[in-house]
């Protein structure tokens, strides 16, 4: 018998398994033929195969054998009963023995219930796949499983469940819980994604939304300013306004009370009696000159000769001469 630990894997009993020779390492690769007995334990945690422990092991596992091995190397398994595995150890080497005992069913699940539960719980999956692109694909794969433990095992790698919540269904010896478990966490599946195309949808909705607001604004400026240019007698205060303040150089903290003013003469009208004071504070502060003049560098040597020219080796300056030298400085020189 070949023992083979695997983690977050649901394996159901007299379920037919692929794998890749290569899944099982080491000398157990090249010791696997048709026949060859298989117990699969169950780990608590990812860890690497040599360094597993006994506190590593959940206590149920599967056994399983081997029906073919293809010209790929793909091997065949089915698996076979649930088993309660006592007296595991570790060798030197790391290999795992056990004693491995069947662990019996408690058969509290009518079959012909459980067909009916995997018919309805078959063809709601059929019916949410039809949703989706891959729904194509999707639904062969759903129509080829055999039942319950077939299609959730199948699907096990796409549900919402974790590696414990996969042992659980394992380890239960219930039917009934077992595959209450399995459509329990398909049900779920489709709720979830249900709700997450929902919010895809409804957020490429409002985000279309945007972009087509963007548009019309755009276009709606586009047409503005045509019409601005063909007949600039026409152009309205707000209008005129919105102009002078993008051409105005203001600074940040500036504009936006400019354009606080501006959405407020909007909203008021021409009606408003506040109209006439939005309308001064907007034309004062695009009157002033927000725009920083080009810096003049200032030669210090010629204005020496202008303060030389008739007061050389005076302490006090006469005041005509010194007031011509400041005009000729900018006041932002001093800034």
């Amino acid at each position: 018998m070949i023992i083979r630990p695997v983690f977050n894997i649901l394996l159901l009993p007299d379920i037919t398994y692929f794998f890749k020779r290569d899944f099982f390492p080491g000398a157990a690769a090249d010791q696997i033929e048709v026949g060859t007995d298989i117990l699969f334990p169950f780990l608590k945690n990812e860890v690497d195969e040599t360094t597993v422990t006994i506190d590593d092991i959940y206590p149920v596992g599967m056994s399983a054998r081997v029906e073919s091995i293809g010209d790929d190397d793909s091997i065949q398994i089915r698996t076979l009963e649930r088993v309660s595995l006592d007296d595991i150890e570790l060798d030197e080497n790391g290999q795992i023995t056990a004693t491995a005992s069947i662990r019996p069913e408690v058969d509290d699940l009518p079959l012909e219930e459980e067909k009916q539960t995997f018919t309805n719980l078959r063809n709601s999956l059929l019916k949410f796949v039809q949703n989706y692109q891959w729904g194509i694909w999707a639904r062969s794969y759903i129509i080829q499983r055999k039942n319950i433990y077939d299609l959730g095992s199948a699907l096990s790698d796409y549900l919402n469940i974790t590696s414990e919540e996969k042992y659980a269904i394992v380890e239960t010896d219930s039917r009934r819980e077992r595959c209450e478990l399995i459509e329990n966490a398909i049900k779920e599946f489709m709720e979830v994604a249900k709700v997450s195309s929902e919010a895809q949808e409804a957020q490429k909705g409002d985000q279309e939304q945007l972009y087509r607001e963007a548009a019309i604004k755009k276009q709606i400026d586009y047409l503005q300013k045509e019409l601005d240019e063909m007949h600039p007698e026409n152009i309205s205060d707000v209008r005129a306004f919105e102009k002078k303040i993008q051409e105005s150089g203001m600074n940040e903290d500036a504009r936006k009370e400019a354009d606080k003013v501006l959405n407020r003469m909007k909203q008021e009208g021409k009606d408003s009696h506040e109209y006439g004071l939005l309308y001064d504070y907007l034309d004062f502060v695009t009157s002033l000159s927000w725009k920083h003049p080009e810096f003049t560098p200032i030669d210090l040597n010629r204005a020496e000769e202008i303060l030389d020219e008739d007061h050389y080796g005076l302490k006090k300056v006469n005041s005509d001469k010194f007031n011509k030298l400041i005009i000729q400085i900018p006041p932002w020189a001093f800034l």
